[in-house]
């Protein structure tokens, strides 16, 4: 049996389209259930709800073999797993945004960094050796530039039709998002046999969805 740890919401049932196309049985995934952990009628899947957060944590410490979790969450993570696979959806980008016409301030020093993702800003500006405050927030992140809590912010972005609401703009992307595979590395070796044809299998059906 292998184990999938997997967020509730979107992802999952995305991610249940995916599986259903390898010939997984997974339509209970599209379930109404209050139930964390679900097994395949075959037994040969289980899958873990978890917090988007913690899917890192259940693939590296092994109760999951693999797990489905957005690009941002794996940058800030740090988790000592593998990333084997691009899905290619929940697709957007983690930028810095301020105001338009503060363009500039991103070479001031001492720059005030407003973000729910501390580790990933902190590693990005301290490769460029630049001077800055990180300040974490954990929601309407858009709010610190507008109340001067900070000068910029660093957030992902998708359609942007928040940051225009409240006048501002991407100032720079930085890295591109989106849902990725990843897999524990005791597992994959282990497991290879289950793990590497799955991967195989949601490549091509990945890739005949974008053809």
């Amino acid at each position: 049996m292998l184990n999938v740890a997997l967020a509730k919401g979107r992802l999952a049932d995305s991610c249940a389209d995916i599986f259903i196309q390898c010939g997984i049985r997974a339509e209970i995934l599209k379930e109404e259930t209050r139930k964390l952990v679900l097994e395949t009628p075959d037994k040969k899947f289980k899958f873990f709800f978890v917090k988007p957060s913690d899917v890192p944590t259940y693939v590296e410490y092994g109760i999951a073999d693999i797990g489905i979790v957005g690009k941002d969450t794996l940058l800030e993570a740090g988790a000592d797993l593998y990333e084997m696979l691009d899905l290619k959806f929940e697709a957007c980008k983690l930028c810095i945004a301020g105001f338009p016409e503060k363009r500039e301030v991103l070479l001031a020093p001492h720059l005030r960094v407003a973000t729910k993702y501390v580790n990933t800003a902190k590693k990005l500006f301290f490769s460029r050796g630049e001077d800055v405050e990180i300040i974490k927030l954990n929601g309407s992140i858009e709010l610190a530039p507008l109340t001067g809590l900070a000068d910029v912010i660093f957030d992902i972005v998708q359609s942007g039709g928040t940051l225009r609401a409240n006048g501002l703009v991407v100032l720079e992307e930085v890295f591109d998002i989106s849902a990725r595979l990843v897999a524990n590395k005791v597992s994959l070796k282990t497991k290879a046999a289950e793990i590497l044809p799955l991967i195989a299998d949601m490549r091509a059906c990945i890739d005949g969805m974008q053809a």
